[in-house]
Protein backbone atom coordinates (compact mmCIF):
# COMPACT_ATOMS: atom_id res chain seq x y z
CA UNK A 1 0.00 0.00 0.00
CA UNK A 2 1.32 3.25 -1.06
CA UNK A 3 0.64 6.52 0.48
CA UNK A 4 -0.62 7.69 -2.81
CA UNK A 5 -3.86 5.70 -2.50
CA UNK A 6 -5.21 6.16 0.70
CA UNK A 7 -7.05 9.37 0.31
CA UNK A 8 -10.69 9.89 1.71
CA UNK A 9 -13.36 12.13 -0.03
CA UNK A 10 -14.86 14.98 2.26
CA UNK A 11 -17.94 17.18 1.41
CA UNK A 12 -15.79 19.92 1.26
CA UNK A 13 -12.50 18.67 0.28
CA UNK A 14 -10.22 15.14 1.12
CA UNK A 15 -8.08 14.01 3.60
CA UNK A 16 -4.95 12.62 2.31
CA UNK A 17 -0.90 12.37 2.92
CA UNK A 18 1.03 15.25 3.66
CA UNK A 19 3.24 15.99 0.38
CA UNK A 20 5.83 18.37 -1.25
CA UNK A 21 4.08 21.44 -2.34
CA UNK A 22 2.23 21.69 1.08
CA UNK A 23 4.72 23.73 3.09
CA UNK A 24 2.94 27.59 2.20
CA UNK A 25 -0.33 26.87 2.36
CA UNK A 26 0.86 24.45 6.12
CA UNK A 27 2.21 27.84 7.14
CA UNK A 28 -0.05 30.10 6.33
CA UNK A 29 -3.06 28.38 7.94
CA UNK A 30 -1.13 26.71 10.99
CA UNK A 31 0.38 29.71 12.67
CA UNK A 32 -2.46 31.00 14.07
CA UNK A 33 -2.70 32.09 18.16
CA UNK A 34 -6.01 30.19 18.00
CA UNK A 35 -5.17 27.01 16.92
CA UNK A 36 -2.11 27.35 18.86
CA UNK A 37 -4.39 27.69 22.39
CA UNK A 38 -6.13 24.38 21.95
CA UNK A 39 -3.01 22.02 20.80
CA UNK A 40 0.21 20.79 22.88
CA UNK A 41 3.11 22.65 22.75
CA UNK A 42 4.97 20.82 19.92
CA UNK A 43 2.64 22.11 17.57
CA UNK A 44 5.04 25.73 16.98
CA UNK A 45 3.66 28.98 17.22
CA UNK A 46 4.21 30.97 15.13
CA UNK A 47 4.35 28.36 12.55
CA UNK A 48 6.96 28.92 10.23
CA UNK A 49 7.98 27.76 6.43
CA UNK A 50 10.95 26.42 7.99
CA UNK A 51 8.46 24.18 10.76
CA UNK A 52 5.89 23.16 7.74
CA UNK A 53 9.12 22.22 5.35
CA UNK A 54 10.21 20.42 8.93
CA UNK A 55 6.77 18.51 9.18
CA UNK A 56 6.27 17.72 5.60
CA UNK A 57 9.29 15.98 5.14
CA UNK A 58 8.98 13.75 8.17
CA UNK A 59 5.20 13.25 6.68
CA UNK A 60 5.78 12.27 3.33
CA UNK A 61 8.18 8.88 3.49
CA UNK A 62 5.22 7.04 5.46
CA UNK A 63 4.01 3.99 3.23
CA UNK A 64 0.93 3.74 6.08
CA UNK A 65 0.17 7.54 7.27
CA UNK A 66 -0.43 8.64 10.64
CA UNK A 67 -1.27 12.21 10.10
CA UNK A 68 -3.61 13.17 7.11
CA UNK A 69 -3.86 17.22 5.48
CA UNK A 70 -7.12 18.43 4.61
CA UNK A 71 -7.08 19.29 1.47
CA UNK A 72 -9.62 22.46 0.65
CA UNK A 73 -9.87 23.82 -3.04
CA UNK A 74 -6.29 21.95 -3.51
CA UNK A 75 -4.80 23.88 -0.30
CA UNK A 76 -3.67 21.97 3.13
CA UNK A 77 -5.45 23.61 5.62
CA UNK A 78 -5.19 21.14 8.44
CA UNK A 79 -4.32 18.02 10.05
CA UNK A 80 -5.85 14.68 11.61
CA UNK A 81 -3.47 12.31 12.47
CA UNK A 82 -2.54 9.89 15.58
CA UNK A 83 -0.07 8.11 17.74
CA UNK A 84 -0.02 4.27 18.14
CA UNK A 85 1.04 3.77 22.16
CA UNK A 86 3.66 0.89 23.28
CA UNK A 87 4.17 -1.00 26.24
CA UNK A 88 0.37 -1.95 28.39
CA UNK A 89 -0.60 1.01 26.28
CA UNK A 90 0.45 -0.80 22.95
CA UNK A 91 -2.96 -1.18 21.68
CA UNK A 92 -4.54 2.39 22.18
CA UNK A 93 -4.14 5.23 19.61
CA UNK A 94 -4.15 8.87 20.35
CA UNK A 95 -5.94 11.19 17.55
CA UNK A 96 -5.28 14.80 17.85
CA UNK A 97 -6.35 17.44 14.81
CA UNK A 98 -6.28 21.08 14.20
CA UNK A 99 -7.72 23.33 11.37
CA UNK A 100 -7.51 26.44 9.69
CA UNK A 101 -9.69 28.68 11.56
CA UNK A 102 -10.87 30.15 7.89
CA UNK A 103 -12.59 26.28 8.25
CA UNK A 104 -14.27 26.65 11.50
CA UNK A 105 -17.63 25.50 12.42
CA UNK A 106 -18.21 24.19 8.96
CA UNK A 107 -18.80 20.71 9.97
CA UNK A 108 -14.98 19.55 8.13
CA UNK A 109 -13.75 17.77 11.40
CA UNK A 110 -17.03 16.08 12.25
CA UNK A 111 -16.71 14.86 8.85
CA UNK A 112 -13.10 13.38 9.21
CA UNK A 113 -12.75 12.40 12.84
CA UNK A 114 -14.67 9.32 11.91
CA UNK A 115 -12.82 8.79 8.58
CA UNK A 116 -9.25 8.40 10.53
CA UNK A 117 -10.77 6.48 13.77
CA UNK A 118 -12.17 3.87 11.15
CA UNK A 119 -8.53 4.29 8.99
CA UNK A 120 -6.99 3.27 12.78
CA UNK A 121 -9.21 0.54 13.09
CA UNK A 122 -9.55 -1.29 9.69
CA UNK A 123 -5.20 -0.51 9.60
CA UNK A 124 -3.93 -1.12 12.77
CA UNK A 125 -4.04 -3.71 16.12
CA UNK A 126 -5.66 -0.59 17.94
CA UNK A 127 -9.09 -1.84 20.55
CA UNK A 128 -9.09 1.86 21.85
CA UNK A 129 -8.77 5.41 20.37
CA UNK A 130 -8.75 8.00 22.60
CA UNK A 131 -8.36 12.49 22.39
CA UNK A 132 -7.39 15.16 25.32
CA UNK A 133 -8.71 18.04 24.73
CA UNK A 134 -8.13 21.37 26.94
CA UNK A 135 -11.50 22.74 28.45
CA UNK A 136 -12.92 25.33 27.20
CA UNK A 137 -12.43 23.80 23.66
CA UNK A 138 -15.81 22.90 23.29
CA UNK A 139 -15.64 22.39 19.25
CA UNK A 140 -13.59 19.56 19.87
CA UNK A 141 -15.95 17.89 22.04
CA UNK A 142 -18.57 18.54 20.17
CA UNK A 143 -16.34 16.47 17.00
CA UNK A 144 -15.32 13.72 19.10
CA UNK A 145 -19.33 12.87 20.56
CA UNK A 146 -20.64 13.23 16.79
CA UNK A 147 -17.68 10.58 15.74
CA UNK A 148 -19.09 8.37 19.15
CA UNK A 149 -16.35 8.95 21.39
CA UNK A 150 -17.47 9.05 24.90
CA UNK A 151 -16.35 11.54 27.65
CA UNK A 152 -14.43 9.54 30.13
CA UNK A 153 -12.44 11.62 32.41
CA UNK A 154 -11.84 15.07 33.28
CA UNK A 155 -8.12 15.27 35.19
CA UNK A 156 -8.37 18.08 36.79
CA UNK A 157 -5.66 21.08 36.09
CA UNK A 158 -3.47 18.73 34.40
CA UNK A 159 -2.31 20.61 31.58
CA UNK A 160 0.06 24.08 31.70
CA UNK A 161 -1.19 26.13 28.54
CA UNK A 162 -0.21 29.97 28.16
CA UNK A 163 1.32 30.13 31.88
CA UNK A 164 -2.83 28.91 33.27
CA UNK A 165 -3.80 25.31 34.32
CA UNK A 166 -6.51 23.69 32.36
CA UNK A 167 -8.71 20.69 33.14
CA UNK A 168 -8.17 17.73 30.76
CA UNK A 169 -11.36 16.26 29.08
CA UNK A 170 -10.15 12.47 28.01
CA UNK A 171 -12.78 11.13 24.97
CA UNK A 172 -12.31 7.50 23.30
CA UNK A 173 -13.91 4.80 21.42
CA UNK A 174 -13.73 1.65 21.42
CA UNK A 175 -13.47 -1.03 18.54
CA UNK A 176 -16.71 -2.32 19.28
CA UNK A 177 -18.39 0.76 19.77
CA UNK A 178 -17.02 2.06 15.96
CA UNK A 179 -18.99 -0.36 13.36
CA UNK A 180 -21.19 1.57 10.94
CA UNK A 181 -19.24 5.18 12.21
CA UNK A 182 -18.21 6.10 8.87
Amino acid sequence: MTTTLITFALSTGRLRPWREGDEDSLSRHASNRHIWNNVRDFFPYPYTPRDAHSWVRSNKSYHQPTNFAIEIEGQAVGNVGFTVKDDIYRFNAEIGYWLSEDYWGRGIMSEAVPIVTRYIFDQFQVNRVFACVLSGNMGSMHVLRSAGYRHEAILRQAATKNNQYFDEHIFAILREECTGNE
